[in-house]
């Protein structure tokens, strides 16, 4: 599996619409999807946006003529094309596409159309043919560095809902054969309330190409509910990966208008052609997330998009 710092020749992004969850920010969401193809767009990558037909007018007349944006015509669920879309596998000269099922984070929402995206609009855009795993995970609870070292967190491995009883070895083997990573290292810890995705790894854990790991703390917060299971997460990462430098992120606190916790993670972040695009919210914790970032990636500019 290629580490998300190698060269980007496109990012894929699924366009907001009011069947999606953003429909009661859906202004907003789409305004923040236009900057976000502006920043892609200046890191040399070009945007490949699956978009409902009846949204295409509308999205070509708000897209700058000097946008790189290939449009395409698709049915799909939700827009966290991350976990759905494709992974790209490099090997033998080439760099091959590679598909797991996905089924909406364990059956919480209907993921039917997501889970076909790949063969129905990607497939025929790469110049390798799609290769299709049994096993139900999502891209963002894979993270992989330069050595082949494969993380991912056990409370969403582990979700009955996903693959059953299945073991620790199956996965390793399964990831193996599709992946080719050489070490697995599942993380136990963190938690975050809220979270659909029952703790994915690009919200809790990433490499670094300098030897590094950025954690998703809670230090900054110390009466924090998740101050206890970040806390434990850290020490978790400088046991298990004790070789790499470590890189511990603030915790934001954002709720809705209800008063929800939302699972809100500096470490969510986007790598794309030596750029950091990171998500800041408005908080106070956003300069001291930017000073991490810019530290844990040296060789990058962060790029912060308010999220």
């Amino acid at each position: 599996l290629i580490p998300e710092w190698h060269p980007v020749d496109a990012i894929i992004l699924a366009w907001p619409n009011a069947q999606t969850d953003w429909a009661t920010w859906l202004d907003a969401a789409q305004s923040l999807y236009l900057k976000l193809i502006d920043a892609i767009n200046n890191t040399g990558s070009a945007v490949i946006l699956l978009c409902r037909d009846g949204d295409i007018d509308s999205v070509r007349k708000r897209l700058k003529h000097s946008n790189q944006v290939l449009i395409i015509s698709a049915e799909y669920n939700d827009t966290w094309v991350r976990d759905y879309g494709f992974l790209t596998r490099f090997g033998n000269g080439h760099n091959t596409p590679i598909e797991f099922i996905f089924n909406g984070w364990g059956k919480k929402f209907d993921a039917t159309r997501d889970n076909l995206v790949n063969q129905r609009y990607l497939a025929k855009l790469c110049s390798e043919p799609l290769e299709s795993s049994t096993l139900v995970t999502e891209g963002g609870a894979l993270e992989i560095d330069e050595q082949g070292h494969l993380l991912s967190t056990a409370s969403c491995l582990f979700n009955p809902q996903s693959n059953g009883a299945i073991s620790t070895q199956a996965y390793q083997n399964e990831f193996s054969a599709v992946l080719g990573h050489q070490t697995f290292t599942i993380v136990e810890n963190g938690h975050r309330q809220g979270d659909d995705t029952d703790g994915h790894i690009d919200t809790l854990v990433r490499f670094t190409p300098t030897t590094g790991i950025v954690v998703q703390a809670c230090e900054n917060r110390p009466e924090d509910s998740h101050y206890a299971g970040l806390a434990a997460l850290v020490e978790e990462c400088r046991t298990a990966l004790a070789e790499h430098d470590v890189f511990t992120l603030p915790l934001p606190s954002i709720h809705n208008d209800e008063g929800d916790r939302l699972p809100a993670s500096y470490a969510n972040f986007l790598l794309c052609n030596d750029h950091v695009l990171a998500p800041v919210y408005g908080q106070a914790e956003d300069r001291q997330a930017i000073e991490v970032l810019t530290k844990a990636y040296p060789n990058f500019e962060i790029v912060p998009i308010d999220c």
